[in-house]
């Protein structure tokens, strides 16, 4: 792209940096292996959007900013979309003799002279983001609606189920095979988690799941029915003409762009077999602490504990609270030459180098607590059990943390403090809980505002009044003020400024895009052990742990409502379940 050169001039001319802090940046990226320019964006030293602008002013072409721009199909046509992908690039408005491009590579002058005499237009270049980029690359995909009505609307194609011994002919005709494949990878480019296929009785539902919200995305006529089916199963690897029984199944999409697993499950109902697919980006960076939402306090906790040799770190939530993301993200810290990592799944959702990653398989009899009593054979410094589900696992898990491993694990509970009696429930002595548990984290994820329709508002008194009916309005903004989100708590909440998206173009009109955790991280003080060890009620451990300082996950999902980072709305759907 830039060459090294080019990119220091830009950045000491436009004076983000001086020649020596550029030398000092440069050093350090090559040391962690980082690009210059994204290290910098880390460090908000400088933004995307006002490097390329000083990069246009630098190499003296006009920059544009096409996030918001609708670019018409004959325009963005001129240039087939695997060149656009691989080069960077994004053909936005055209006449009889110019054609206007943007970049994010104005060095690329071979691809220049290739669009100019295939195009017999003049390319005109423009500078732009790679955010612009990915966004406009969107547009070369008509609607999912349009898409599937062309392909379901073909008269010639004979779409319709006759018996048993067509299903592997029907799965490979094309139409089918389109139309599977124009729902998988419209959910790749909308970043949805979850597809979910529903058979009803005159037609078929597409659902996905976007920002933990699922969306009707389309309705198809049941005759495609079968099709899918058989052809979903077949990329699955699955029996196709069994219908009665569940069946679970995974297959990748790998190009250039992306590396996506699905991970299939089929389940007969009444009108046919419903299935949901969990889509998993394997080319996805494994995020940092901060980046996962912890406040200062909680990040200082957390990263005091996993630097203990041994005892248990617990992550608690429902299905679908990102408990396997953190773990992941406490794995990537913990992931040193200097020890040994194994890891027992149920499944494998993310690959990591230098780990030891095994996945259970109860068909064979590979469970959790034969994985875990397998892996303590392996000279394992670290372990990390996907999910506590039964009294054997949790017991050698204890045993474990007792014995010098340092374990990472999930479990099910609504919040960090009751965790505690649910291990206790599970037969595990108190004694043993007081000396192996090191930090229980429970979390939630939450929906983020939208940076481009983000606007600013005061709570009504009505929705106060509500909110005063389910919270503890005064403790809250006690915790508030503490953590200095607000000044003054005497004030009130009619006082405070909150945010919430407008809805735009770029988020669907949801007023959201993205999400982020909200946290409650209960580390186990010596106070705490000895409490256990007397076998106390919850409301004495409750009365000690918010004695040490404990965010509970409603007062951190307030803070970040404080700061614009999500919704009243959010905290309240996913606390209040």
């Amino acid at each position: 792209m830039f060459t090294k050169e080019q990119l220091k001039n830009i950045i000491i001319k436009s004076n983000i940096l001086s020649a020596k802090e550029f030398d000092s940046i440069d050093k350090e990226a090559a040391s962690i292996n980082k690009s210059i320019l994204n290290l910098l964006y880390e460090k908000k030293v400088v933004s995307s959007m006002t490097f390329y602008e000083e990069a246009a002013n630098y190499f003296k072409i006009p920059f544009i900013n096409l996030k918001e721009q609708t670019i018409r199909r004959d325009v963005l046509l001129n240039i087939p979309e695997p060149i656009a992908i691989t080069h960077n690039l994004i053909p936005f408005s055209s006449d009889n003799k110019t054609i206007k491009i943007a970049t994010i590579n104005p060095n690329d002058l071979e691809i220049f002279e290739f669009i100019k005499k295939k195009t017999g237009l003049e390319p005109i270049i423009y500078l732009t983001t790679p955010e612009s980029i990915k966004e406009c690359l969107k547009q070369y995909h008509k609607t999912l609606k349009a898409e599937i009505n062309y392909l379901t609307e073909d008269k010639n194609a004979d779409l319709d189920f006759k018996n048993g011994d067509d299903l592997h002919k029907l799965a490979a005709d094309i139409p089918i095979v389109r139309i599977v494949d124009t729902l998988l990878e419209y959910a790749i480019y909308e970043e949805a988690s979850d597809i979910h296929i529903e058979p009803g009785e005159k037609e078929v539902d597409i659902r996905y799941r976007i920002d933990g919200v699922l969306k009707n995305v389309m309705i198809l006529p049941k005759n495609v029915q079968p099709g899918i089916i058989a052809r979903i199963k077949i990329l699955s690897n699955l029996k196709v003409d069994e219908h009665r029984l569940p069946q679970d199944g995974r297959f990748k999409i790998s190009n250039n762009e992306y590396n996506v697993s699905f991970r299939v499950s089929f389940i007969p109902t009444f009108d046919g077999e419903k299935i949901v697919m969990r889509l998993l980006n394997e080319k996805s960076q494994i995020l940092t602490l901060k980046q996962l939402g912890f406040q200062p306090n909680s990040y200082e906790i957390v990263k005091r504990n996993i630097s203990k040799p041994h005892g248990m770190i617990l992550v608690t939530g429902p299905t679908g609270s990102g408990k396997t993301t953190t773990l992941y993200t406490l794995l990537n810290i913990l992931n040193t030459s200097e020890v040994n990592i194994s890891t027992i799944e149920d499944p494998i959702e993310y690959r990591m180098e230098h780990v030891n990653q095994s996945q259970v398989n109860s068909k064979i009899g590979f469970t959790f607590a034969l994985g875990l009593r397998a892996l303590l054979r392996q000279d394992p410094n670290i372990i990390m059990v996907g999910e506590i589900r039964d009294e054997e696992t949790a017991e050698i898990a204890v045993h474990a943390a007792m014995t010098g491993h340092l374990l990472l694990s999930t479990l099910h509970t609504n919040d960090a403090i009751t965790t505690l009696p649910r291990l206790a429930n599970m037969g595990i002595p108190s004694f043993l809980l007081a000396t192996t548990a090191n930090l229980i984290i429970a979390q939630r994820l939450v929906r983020k505002i939208c940076p481009n329709c983000i606007q600013s508002y005061n709570l009504d008194k009505g929705t106060i009044k509500d909110l005063q009916k389910q919270l503890n309005i005064d403790n809250i903004l006690i915790t508030l003020e503490k953590e200095k989100a607000i000044y003054d708590a005497k004030k009130g909440l009619e006082s405070i400024l909150f945010y919430r998206g407008k809805g735009c173009k770029r988020c669907d009109n949801s007023g959201y895009k993205g999400r982020i955790g909200i946290y409650e991280t209960l580390e186990i003080t010596p106070e705490l052990s000895e409490l256990i060890l007397k076998k106390a009620d919850v409301n004495e451990i409750k009365k000690q742990a918010y004695k040490q300082g404990l965010l509970t996950i409603v007062e951190d999902g307030f803070i970040k409502a404080k700061n614009g980072i999500t919704t009243i709305e959010e905290i309240m759907r996913v606390t209040m379940e």
